[in-house]
């Protein structure tokens, strides 16, 4: 089993779900992520969805993301991800290269084939042709980044080939591991997924082992890989705490996710907590938790979320706090200012 040894990068992601308008939504997720900055997170990575305000708050990510770039100056900025077939790909090309460059240089592009399958009609389109739809517009993307002609003949300005190096895709298939690998992407893994029929009972990482293997096998020789982990994550002062909040988030959508087939095999906390892939309490509780999820070692991206528990700001403030000074260290990642002490200690 390839284990990556390089040092961690620490996210954060927001599917930008607090109890609240969406304009205070926005305003809060942007706290967020500058705290996240302030605590010497590496990147915040936002989710595109439309429509469905129970399932994230934000159609509109880049437009986000550059208020937010605005608002920082060292944490990279992704996308996680934009639902690509329901979008313009030479729009996408173009907003992105802007974004890019008013970030300066902090744009990571994450891209999947995901949205609900009404959200699909309303763009006028058909979900069961998704796949190729997504390839078809992810391939005029990287046309108009490179600054390939485009039908008709036209050329991206301004062009940002570099781009093309900073594209994460998101899958929950081997088949889309090999995808990412052949194409030298990055490979986004998700938080949680059902398990197949024939597995009710596989672990996450029974699942996510495979489709690293696959990206690995595909990635082309020299290309160094680049895997984030996205992963549940709720850290308080007190378990009690935190569990009192895990049982009023996780109990708000349990249902929601048995009917997209995740398997709950019981009504205690423990039994939902287990079933959607949740790590929650205490920091000693998480990480202990934490180093039952044997794919850890093998990413280079960790990247938490409070979701599904979705306690209100204030926890997910300290949250954040504490997964930067007492979670994410016993993991393998360096915080900046731990990465200077190491850098004098070594010149001296």
């Amino acid at each position: 089993m390839t284990i990556s040894s390089q040092p961690k990068r620490l996210g954060f992601f927001s599917r930008l779900l607090d109890e609240a308008s969406a304009g205070e939504r926005y305003r809060l997720a942007s706290e967020q992520i500058v705290h996240a900055e302030r605590h010497g997170f590496d990147s915040a990575w936002v989710a595109q969805h439309h429509f469905h305000e129970a399932e994230g708050g934000l159609p509109s990510p880049l437009v986000f993301l550059s208020h937010v770039a605005a608002r920082t100056s060292t944490i990279r900025l992704g996308t996680g991800i934009i639902t690509l077939p329901l979008e313009n790909p030479v729009r996408v090309a173009e907003d992105t290269v802007v974004l890019d460059l008013l970030s300066g240089g902090r744009l990571e592009v994450g891209v999947g084939t995901g949205g609900t399958p009404s959200s699909f009609t309303a763009f006028g389109l058909d979900s069961a042709h998704r796949s190729e739809i997504y390839d078809r517009h992810l391939a005029i993307v990287r046309d108009a980044w490179d600054g390939r002609p485009l039908e008709g003949g036209d050329t991206l300005y301004p062009a940002a080939p570099g781009l093309n190096d900073r594209v994460w895709q998101a899958t929950f298939s081997v088949g889309g591991g090999i995808r990412a690998g052949k194409a030298g992407d990055g490979l986004m893994l998700s938080r949680t997924q059902p398990r197949p029929k024939d597995a009710a009972r596989a672990s996450l990482p029974d699942i996510q082992h495979p489709i690293i293997d696959a990206y690995l096998e595909a990635l082309p020789e020299g290309q160094a890989p680049r895997i984030v982990a996205s992963r549940s994550l709720f850290v308080a002062d007190s378990r009690n705490e935190a569990l009192r909040l895990a049982e009023k988030g996780l109990r708000r959508v349990v249902a929601d996710f048995a009917a997209k087939g995740h398997v709950i095999p019981g009504d205690t906390l423990a039994d939902i907590i287990a079933a959607l892939d949740t790590h929650v309490g205490t920091p000693e509780d998480v990480l202990e938790s934490l180093s039952r999820d044997t794919t850890l070692p093998r990413v280079t991206d960790l990247v938490f979320q409070v979701h599904s528990i979705d306690p209100p700001h204030e926890y997910i403030l300290r949250s954040i706090e504490l997964i930067a000074s007492e979670v994410a260290p016993a993991l393998g990642w360096q915080s900046p200012a731990g990465k200077l002490e190491k850098r004098v200690a070594l010149v001296r």
